[in-house]
């Protein structure tokens, strides 16, 4: 229960931070743990009666009015009787803005169990798909669909980590520097986000956040160990100073991985830090590096997969078993008149070397207590060298990121007003190579095979309003603006004769897209149990430069014409509480895309080529429940129905000469149409045995189309899990809390498809399409999910 003692003249922070204490993010776990009472203090004044306000969760979805969400609260006072600042209201709008439907994910959902990647926690929300990437922790995170036809990154969604974006101003993000153990919560907001979020949010945005200082309040040391030599070192350390708050988070991670060639060695560091320099100003500093050394295994062909599906005795090319994936790289490095050779990843030293560096920081300065402006500048440096086929990507992709915005809360004709505008500005110029990988072991580097010179600027203006209509009735109005320009140079370069003599062809790009987001809500609070939601929004994304420069069989070439993609989105949706043991959300969604940029591997091993989808349309059902049925027992569930179909869409494939064929009505490639994650579990909460838990997970997966005639598909599955754990606070001067926790993954032992991607079409010369039996022998596509295997972890908490 949270009982605040007002005055008049009482600080901007210092309400803020009584907010901070009661808020939460959906699906919390720790609504089981009391909430001290916060007193706020000011001059002596006219002292306000104090008011004691009935504790309620949060529902799943961000339905009311903008505020902070703290991972370690899990209730919070009717909205109506909430005084948000406009600092927290700014807060809300990377993490619960109103209005959309999102899902909060807490730390008590996974602090018990061993978090290696994004897919161990994500998996808990509805509307999230997860898919196996190139590393051990790169994931393909999908909301909606929006990134499960891409082969290797995240696009078409915005990744913000504290407010800060990681999400380059090209669109890619990748997921090889989140360690969830690192996390607080995570925000995930799903549908059309541009008028909030800008170029790329075609299907929402996430949200991840560190742990403050003081909520750690000391040092945490944790290891985790299992199956396939993993083993994860990680500390956590934060305090509460004065006026300064600051956290830091390190984690080691290494493993021999599951598959062949798949070893791995990854180093983190987050940090954290503000400052409180007045009553009125804050300043926050945002440190992140992620080191990554990684082999990488060859994506096999689905008849490959059902052979070896973990690529064992892949030493070398000549004496490979059956399934193993192979490339043939030029012996000298530049053309075919010196020969070739069939290697294995194994043989050739496939894998991936990548620093990730992001500096940020953010003034937030308040006028007063309703309004604040907030600036923020974020350095963001990609440096990759990445031999992972036939060919190696290696470049420097340096980004700046500035953002101005001004939040502000009052009343409009005597109603609850928040008001947001603010404008931004971001850039990323780089010059990249691609080389021929060639024998000799260790990805061997030949000669140039192109160069990418590219320049990605965004900038515009968004404005967005929220306006309490009656006690019941909230309606949210928003709009952004932006321009994109894309400029590049690609060089490709050819070799002819036994000494190579050189050919260059460049091809340029300079474009300019403009684009406009609208987006309206509507909330309305029946009653303390029923909220129901009605929201409808746009979203944009541009191509890449990259995308602009290869063509269907892969090689460099002129794909200028690519368009920007645009969605239009309906969602209606309720959430239902009607006491602190169940949560029921559910929302059906209906979207409409023009020009949607889909991607689809290429005979070019590691190389996707784009195109424009004309039209196509997603549509699904997204369910979340959260049950505590009884005393110490608990519930879980996240499912997502999806069915997303070309409506418009003519497919050109060649063969000595062009045949076209009509895509409209296929499912597009990619999409699993049924995913869901289950969870019971029980915990003990009294007596000797308090701390001691575990749970049975479900994870089930349908089965998809890998391809645009539809005619070949991706197995599904389902795996279970099963997890003990102990927590118990410790009494010394030393430490503070033991956590001890053993699972099993895939406790059955499955063999199953973690991810493939979508392959092309072929035809024969008569102008027939090959059947699924020829399609699967296309390789480049999928890796094998992990067999079981058993992790343990530990963590002690010091004061």
């Amino acid at each position: 229960m949270l009982k605040c003692h007002a005055r008049r003249g009482v600080s901007v922070v210092a309400v803020q931070a009584a907010l901070l204490a009661s808020s939460s993010g959906a699906f919390a776990q720790s609504s089981n743990t009391a909430l001290p009472p916060v007193t706020v203090e000011a001059p002596q004044a006219a002292r306000a009666k104090p008011v004691t306000r009935p504790s309620k969760p949060r529902s799943a979805s961000a339905g009311r009015a903008a505020r902070p969400a703290t991972p370690s609260a899990s209730v919070s006072a009717p909205t109506q009787n909430k005084v948000v600042t406009a600092s927290a209201a700014r807060a809300g709008l990377n993490q619960a803005p109103a209005g959309q439907t999102a899902t909060t994910i807490d730390r008590s959902q996974f602090d018990n169990r061993p978090a290696f990647s994004v897919s161990d926690v994500l998996r808990d929300s509805p509307g999230i798909s997860i898919k196996q990437g190139n590393g051990p922790r790169d994931f393909g995170i999908s909301i909606r669909g929006s990134n499960a036809r891409n082969g290797f990154g995240i696009r078409n969604l915005v990744i913000f980590d504290d407010g800060f974006p990681v999400t380059q101003p090209d669109g890619l993000s990748r997921s090889d520097l989140i360690d969830p153990h690192a996390y607080g919560a995570i925000d995930v907001i799903r549908g059309p986000s541009s008028a909030l979020y800008g170029n790329y949010a075609t299907g929402g945005a996430l949200n991840f956040r560190t742990r403050p200082g003081g909520t750690i309040d000391g040092v945490e040391y944790g290891v985790d160990g299992g199956s396939y030599g993993y083993l994860n070192n990680y500390l956590a350390a934060g305090k509460k100073v004065g006026n300064f708050e600051g956290s830091l988070f390190a984690s080691d991670v290494r493993g021999d991985g599951y598959i062949g060639n798949s070893w791995f060695n990854t180093q983190t560091v987050n940090f954290l830090g503000t400052l409180k320099a007045t009553p009125d100003d804050r300043f926050t500093v945002k440190i992140i590096n992620n080191d990554l050394s990684t082999r990488l295994p060859i994506r096999s062909s689905l008849n490959q997969y059902y052979q070896n599906p973990f690529q064992q005795g892949c030493a070398t090319g000549v004496t490979a078993a059956a399934g193993c994936g192979t490339v043939r790289l030029f012996n000298n490095g530049f053309n075919a008149t010196g020969g070739t050779d069939t290697e294995t990843a194994v043989q050739a030293g496939l894998g991936r070397n990548d620093r990730r560096t992001i500096v940020g920081g953010r003034w937030e300065h308040d006028f007063d207590n309703t309004t604040t402006w907030r600036n923020q500048f974020t350095f963001d440096d990609r440096n990759i060298n990445q031999p992972t086929g036939t060919t190696s990507a290696i470049g420097d992709f340096p980004s700046y990121n500035y953002m101005s915005d001004l939040t502000k809360r009052g009343e409009i004709l005597g109603l609850e007003s928040t008001a947001f505008f603010g404008a931004f500005y971001n850039t990323l110029t780089a010059s990249s190579d691609t080389r021929n990988v060639m024998p000799g072991g260790n990805a061997t580097l030949g000669r140039l095979s192109s160069n990418l010179y590219s320049e990605t600027t965004n900038y515009g203006v968004r404005a967005r309003e929220e306006l309490k209509l009656t006690t019941s009735l909230t309606a949210v109005a928003g709009v952004g603006w932006e321009t994109t320009l894309l400029k590049g140079i690609n060089t490709a370069y050819s070799y002819t004769g036994p000494t190579g003599i050189t050919t260059t062809t460049p091809t340029t790009a300079d474009r300019q897209f403009q684009n406009t987001a609208p987006e309206l809500a509507l909330l309305y609070n029946l009653n303390n149990e029923w909220l129901f939601r009605g929201r409808v929004a746009t979203g944009y994304g541009t191509p890449q430069v990259s995308n602009l420069f290869v063509v269907q069989t892969g090689l460099s070439g002129n794909n200028t014409q690519l368009q920007a993609q645009k969605n239009l989105g309906y969602d209606l949706g309720f959430d239902w509480t009607p006491n602190n043991t169940l949560k029921l959300s559910a929302t059906g969604f209906y979207e409409f895309f023009r020009n949607e940029i889909v991607n689809q591997a290429t005979q070019v091993n590691g190389v996707t080529y784009s195109f424009n989808a004309p039209r196509s349309e997603h549509r699904g059902i997204e369910l979340a429940a959260d049950w505590k049925f009884y005393p110490g027992w608990r519930f879980m569930a996240a499912y997502t129905y999806l069915d997303e179909v070309y409506t418009e869409y003519v497919e050109n494939i060649t063969n000595v000469s062009v045949f076209s064929f009509n895509r409209a009505g296929n499912k597009i490639p990619g999409i699993s149409p049924n995913e869901l994650t289950a969870r019971v579990g029980y915990d003990e909460f009294a007596g000797p045995l308090a701390g001691l838990g575990g749970f049975v997970e479900v994870q089930w997966k349908d089965s998809f189309y890998m391809d645009n005639a539809n005619l070949l598909k991706a197995p599904g599955y389902e795996l279970v899990n099963v997890n003990v754990h102990y927590k118990t606070d410790l009494v010394s001067d030393t430490f503070k809390s033991l956590n001890l926790f053993l699972e099993v993954r895939n406790v059955f032992d499955r063999t199953y498809v973690a991810s493939a991607n979508n392959i092309a079409n072929t035809v024969t010369t008569a102008g027939l399409q090959n059947p699924a039996s020829v399609l699967a022998n296309t390789t480049g596509s999928i890796y094998a999910g992990s067999p079981r295997l058993f992790v343990a972890g530990m963590k002690v908490a010091f004061k």
